[in-house]
């Protein structure tokens, strides 16, 4: 992806810094992608570290630059934001848009291996390379200085690929993350359609197997949880979490946050803390 590829769709002054939304025709992915990128005032003199937000299902790259109120922490802290879509877009494969939790704003970040979904649905390798290389060529952000986070789906994705990539990712936090998509509907549903039956490699994109498999030696993991989420007990499921950090020795600080529902509600009220955890580590 080189810099010209990357067109600005809209470009807003905020916090003294700016949001804006950026499209590009992605080689992972087939199609053209959008995506956001805050840049903080301190931008403006040097590259600034940079956090890559993975949202849940159903989500676009709006959602949290317009619901998660980041921007003001973000521009205190001198972070960069970048916000990618949830799935590929506009490859108008057959059923993709028939359910909420498989196809579009479902893609899982991962690399699908089953036709037709293995032609464009490689979020996995769209996040971790393509995107990542062109918001270092096009922006003043450090690569060597890069966090991940997430929410929901987006979290599962920012704890598989931070824990895939430690190299690449100096801290990783998540809310409300599917914790083991191996042992859960929606990600029964989305590793087997989109990887096939053979559940071997389905363990690269379970967060639990893979704290299993690989640790972690980064800071520990930072989990925000509310105790009103609708979908705590039947897809997220954050005690297998706790318990393969527990047992694979990788420290996880985790919060269970009292009446708080799945909504970008529960992610506005927490959404500081997060930050500051990330600045400090980067």
């Amino acid at each position: 992806m080189s810099e010209t590829a990357i067109k600005a769709v809209t470009q807003n002054l905020c916090f003294g810094g700016v949001q804006g939304v950026y499209t590009h025709a992605s080689q992972e992915t087939q199609c053209a992608m959008r995506f956001g990128v805050f840049l903080p005032p301190q931008a403006a003199s040097g590259r600034v570290p940079v956090l890559y937000w993975l949202s849940g299902l159903t989500c676009t790259e709006e959602n949290f630059i317009v619901k998660a109120g980041a921007q003001r922490v973000a521009a205190a802290l001198g972070l960069a934001l970048v916000v990618p879509d949830t799935s590929p877009r506009g490859l108008g494969i057959p059923g993709e848009g028939d359910s909420y939790d498989f196809g579009l704003g479902a893609g899982f970040y991962l690399d699908a291996t089953q036709a037709p979904w293995s032609r464009g649905y490689r979020m996995y390798s769209y996040i971790t390379r393509e995107l990542s290389a062109g918001v270092a060529a096009t922006f003043p952000v450090d690569p060597n200085r890069v966090g991940i986070f997430g929410h929901s789906m987006g979290g599962h994705g920012a704890l598989t690929i931070a824990l895939k990539n430690p190299g690449q990712y100096k801290s990783v936090s998540a809310f409300a993350p599917i914790a083991s998509p191996m042992r859960c509907p929606w990600g029964l549903k989305a590793l087997s359609g989109y990887l096939g039956s053979d559940q071997t490699g389905w363990r690269e994109y379970d967060a639990t197997a893979l704290l299993e498999d690989r640790g972690w030696t980064g800071p520990p993991l930072l989990v925000d949880q509310g105790t009103k989420d609708q979908f705590l007990q039947s897809q997220l499921k954050p005690e297998l979490l706790q318990d393969a950090c527990q047992r694979s020795g990788v420290p996880l600080d985790f919060r269970l946050r009292e009446g708080y529902d799945h909504s970008y509600f529960f992610i506005a009220s927490f959404i500081e803390d997060h930050l500051r955890f990330h600045a400090r580590n980067l």
